[in-house]
């Protein structure tokens, strides 16, 4: 018995590889053996593989069974005793291997191998919660990826990811693929009282992204939410894509809202998905030459032209023709938008 408790105390040490490959082997030995010293009750090698893999898993069917005292005796030492034993510590380690990939997932310690997907840093909770319901809304299909400095990961949604680390470090930054993914937003640290050293961290992530970029030759869009417009020129050298001014857009809602009763509606539609008409971007197409042509036919359709890019001005440039690097965005529902890309 001592002996026995050894040998089970090291096969319990043993990784699932390893424990893998001495079930196959035991499995193997077995059927070869049983065939061998049994031809007559295990005519096929199948037959003595079928006996051997019901008697591990201690189904025990009885169409099969040894019938010589040899047969008996190595079941009774072998299978009985190492075999089922083994089937038991294999059956373990696969729990014990789920168990661990879970808790590295909630740890941030797992490697993300998606593509497409969105990078988001440094954003609260609260933030992460609607960034993550609206990209979800959007009927993206896609992954999300966090970035932070958490010890667990802040939401748990299966189609998000969590990466622990420090996120101006490149390895931490790999780790989330950054250069598969659609896109890279930072947010501004809010538990930070000083607008500069917020932007100044933000600063440091944005130049770190910049820098990834260039040494792989990737191109990554950027989004980055700052808390001083004055700040935005530092910002400029990182190369980065989009600046939102977090504190000046909020002061700025409040002021048209004021001055423009009702305002506020619209821009809170133009940013939630969630109902109503909602911003989105189309490609040009063949037939269109001016903004004129997909204006008109954008209207009759039910949508609504606004811009190429940031360019708000198209009514004043409706006889210009399309650029081949046009981003054109539009205003309608989601049934329109699907008929203008069918």
């Amino acid at each position: 018995m001592w002996i026995l408790h050894k040998v089970f105390l090291k096969m319990t040490k043993i990784s699932i590889f390893q424990a893998s490959a001495l079930a196959l082997f035991l499995i193997v030995f077995s059927s070869i053996t049983m065939r061998a010293a049994e031809p007559e009750t295990f005519p096929r090698f199948i037959d003595a593989l079928w006996w051997t893999m019901t008697t591990l898993v201690t189904v025990g069917y009885g169409d099969y069974f040894p019938e010589s005292d040899f047969g008996r005796i190595f079941t009774m030492l072998l299978l009985y005793t190492f075999g089922i034993g083994a089937m038991g510590i294999i059956i373990g380690k696969v729990f014990e291997s789920f168990s661990m990939y879970r808790k590295w997932k909630e740890e941030g310690r797992l490697t993300y191998s998606g593509k497409g997907h969105y990078i988001l840093i440094g954003a609260s909770k609260e933030k992460l919660e609607n960034v993550v319901e609206e990209i979800l809304h959007s009927k993206q299909k896609c992954d999300v990826v966090i970035v932070d400095h958490s010890e667990r990961t802040p939401m748990e949604h299966e189609r998000v990811h969590f990466v622990s680390g420090n996120p101006a470090e490149e390895e931490v930054l790999m780790k989330a693929n950054i250069l598969e993914a659609k896109s890279v937003a930072i947010f501004s640290d809010d538990r930070n009282d000083h607008a500069e050293y917020s932007d100044g961290k933000t600063l440091l992530i944005a130049s770190r992204v910049e820098h990834i970029s260039k040494k792989y030759e990737k191109s990554i869009y950027t989004i980055v939410e700052i808390k001083k417009d004055k700040h935005v020129s530092l910002f400029e050298h990182a190369n980065v894509d989009e600046l939102i001014l977090s504190n000046d857009s909020i002061s700025r809602l409040m002021a048209h809202a004021a001055i423009n009763h009702g305002s506020s509606k619209l821009f809170n539609q133009m940013l939630s998905s969630s109902e109503g008409e909602n911003l989105y971007e189309i490609k040009a197409k063949p037939h269109w030459s001016t903004y004129r042509d997909a204006a008109m036919e954008l209207f009759e359709i039910g949508a609504t032209l606004i811009s190429d890019g940031s360019s708000l001005d198209l009514a004043r440039r409706h006889h210009e023709l399309i650029p081949d690097s046009a981003k054109l965005f539009v205003i309608c529902d989601e049934t329109t938008y699907q008929k203008i890309i069918s």
